[in-house]
């Protein structure tokens, strides 16, 4: 029996084209733009001196990782009106900006910062679905960039990042286990996950849920193993882009 195509030809295990085009936000320290297929999001990273008053007032070495993530007004179909004149942020925003700070601080070691900030900035300009999984993924980049500019500059000795970080979303959608949900998928599947993983292969957070439906002990591995199978992908294409990155530096 032969399998379904999905709506854009892809194979169920097959990821959506990851590219990255370097420098787009060039008053950042360091900055890509990250497209999962549609999708796509500027990530830029920004390290200042200094770290926040509460670190300075529990007595906290070291420095600190913090993100924000916003979708430009014209990302989606109809026009998103911005957080800051409806007055608050909105709880997806939140989430989602929490979700990148806590993926990015699995993979640096703030000690090596120094007493800096490493802004991270993640700006929806097209959403086609995984709007969260690309800004993890493209602000690991940025930051790696950015981080090379410090020590290229002796600000600091030693790498902070210890590792590479990357996510992908993956879901069941007519009943079939998928990698890469674009947002014709997303928005109808039946379970929806969002998987952040080290480069070393250890998971930094799995967010799961059945949307309209349970799922039993099995579709939660193959689902897992769907996704691993992604981010050893998208890690590969991280660290062959950076080495040409870094090469030219």
């Amino acid at each position: 029996m032969s399998i379904p195509a999905r709506a854009d030809g892809r194979k169920p295990d097959e990821l959506r084209p990851v590219s990255f085009v370097p420098n787009f936000a060039p008053n950042s320290t360091g900055s890509v733009l990250v497209r999962y297929g549609a999708t796509q999001v500027i990530c830029a990273a920004t390290i200042e001196p200094g770290v926040p008053t509460w670190m300075k007032q529990q007595g906290v070495k070291g420095g600190w990782l913090t993100a924000e993530y916003s979708m430009l007004p014209y990302s989606t179909h109809e026009r998103k009106a911005r957080d800051i004149n409806k007055g608050r942020l909105d709880g997806r925003t939140v989430e989602i900006q929490r979700l990148i700070g806590r993926s990015l601080r699995a993979a640096i070691d703030l000690d090596r910062l120094g007493q800096n900030t490493l802004w991270l900035d993640c700006d929806v300009l097209q959403a086609d679905g995984g709007t969260r999984t690309a800004s993890i993924t493209g602000a690991y980049v940025a930051a790696r960039l950015a981080v090379q500019k410090l020590l290229d500059a002796g600000k600091i000795r030693e790498n902070p990042l210890i590792d590479s970080v990357a996510a992908v979303s993956v879901g069941t959608f007519a009943g079939q286990s998928l990698l890469d949900l674009a947002y014709v998928e997303d928005k109808d599947a039946e379970v929806d996950f969002n998987v952040v993983m080290t480069g070393q292969g250890k998971f930094v957070e799995v967010q799961g849920t059945g949307e309209e439906s349970t799922f039993s002990h099995d579709q939660l591995n193959e689902l897992l193993a769907l996704a691993q199978k992604g981010l050893r992908e998208i890690s590969a294409a991280q660290a062959s882009f950076l080495a040409r990155q870094l090469l030219a530096t």
